[in-house]
């Protein structure tokens, strides 16, 4: 068998990575006109969220990794995030050069309206879907997730 012929399980995948690529634009966006009175976006939404759900302050480097992001993308976000007041660096005293970067009050407050609008929103989108379906969804996406971080750790190792 050819290299470049997919096998079925192979064009299925590929096929629902294509839409999976077009639904991730059309949450960004939605995501973005949701927030957007709030002064946000979907990634500045994204980073405040990684934020709330660490269990401790954590440096970028952290952050990126929780959320499968590239550091200097999640650096520059946290930068503009800081210049207006959302979050705060804080000295770590297990690295000297990176900081931790910790919620402010008007983060907190940010982040709490934008999960005020996004509880109508969701449950809108959900709406006719049954929890069975998106469990099982959640599940292959998790799975192709976790393969894909074990082929990164390999080619790091290599």
């Amino acid at each position: 068998m050819s290299s470049t012929k997919r096998t079925p399980p192979g064009k299925a995948l590929s096929d629902l990575i294509l839409d999976l690529f077009r639904l991730n634009s059309r949450i960004s966006a939605a995501g973005d006109r949701l927030v957007a009175n709030l002064g946000l976006t979907s990634a500045r939404w994204q980073v405040l969220g990684a934020i709330v759900a660490a269990a401790h302050p954590q440096p970028v480097a952290w952050l990126a990794r929780d959320l499968g992001a590239n550091r200097q993308n999640v650096q520059r976000i946290v930068n503009d995030l800081e210049s207006e007041g959302l979050v705060a660096f804080r000295v770590n005293p297990h690295h000297r050069r990176a900081q931790l970067v910790v919620l402010a009050d008007k983060g907190r407050a940010a982040y709490d309206a934008a999960m005020r609008l996004q509880a109508p929103w969701i449950n809108n989108l959900a709406d006719g879907l049954s929890v069975e379906d998106i469990n099982t969804m959640h599940g292959v996406i998790t799975a192709l997730r976790k393969k894909l971080e074990g082929n990164d750790d390999a080619e790091e190792q290599s």
